[in-house]
């Protein structure tokens, strides 16, 4: 069906479970996932025209700051068009920090801004997603998938 590019930050490891739980729900629905993660993979915003759909997730800096890893992608941004492309933004938070899963949100209205047809609600879960955040998880990656559908049809028609 369509192809997704799925990008993740993850220091402790529960934004990769996240991204996990979401790359085989998207999968499930017959699209291919290809993913990379801020830390290991180079990441050109460029090649975003490659793909169908995007999915980024990213941890958050104790003020809830983008992670130094992500804010290349962040600012690259500026130099593609991603108007009406199906997103997706997740992470992980920890809500002993004032600001719960604030590099989600920046990047969210970030995507937002580039006129990316984004998942309405961004996903975040507090640290390492139990049996109801995989749920949650499952859900978003259901919607996620519904809006690509939607969009293949529209171009289609």
């Amino acid at each position: 069906m369509g192809n997704v590019l799925m990008l993740y930050a993850s220091m402790t490891g529960n934004t990769e479970a996240v991204a996990e739980i979401i790359r085989d729900a998207v999968e499930k629905h017959g699209h291919r996932v290809v993913t990379k993660t801020f830390e290991m993979d180079p990441v050109d915003a460029a090649e975003l025209a490659e793909y169908d759909g995007l999915l980024v997730g990213t941890y958050s800096e104790d003020d809830g700051a983008l992670p130094f890893e992500v804010e290349d992608f962040y600012e690259e941004l500026d130099e593609v068009d991603i108007d009406g492309l199906p997103a997706g933004v997740f992470g992980s938070g920890d809500f002993v920090y004032d600001t719960f899963g604030g590099a989600a949100n920046t990047m969210g209205d970030r995507l937002a801004e580039k006129q990316a047809k984004l998942v309405p609600e961004w996903l975040v879960v507090d640290l390492y997603p139990d049996e109801e955040d995989a749920d949650r998880c499952r859900h978003f990656a259901d919607r996620f998938c519904k809006m690509m559908e939607n969009n293949r049809r529209r171009e289609m028609d």
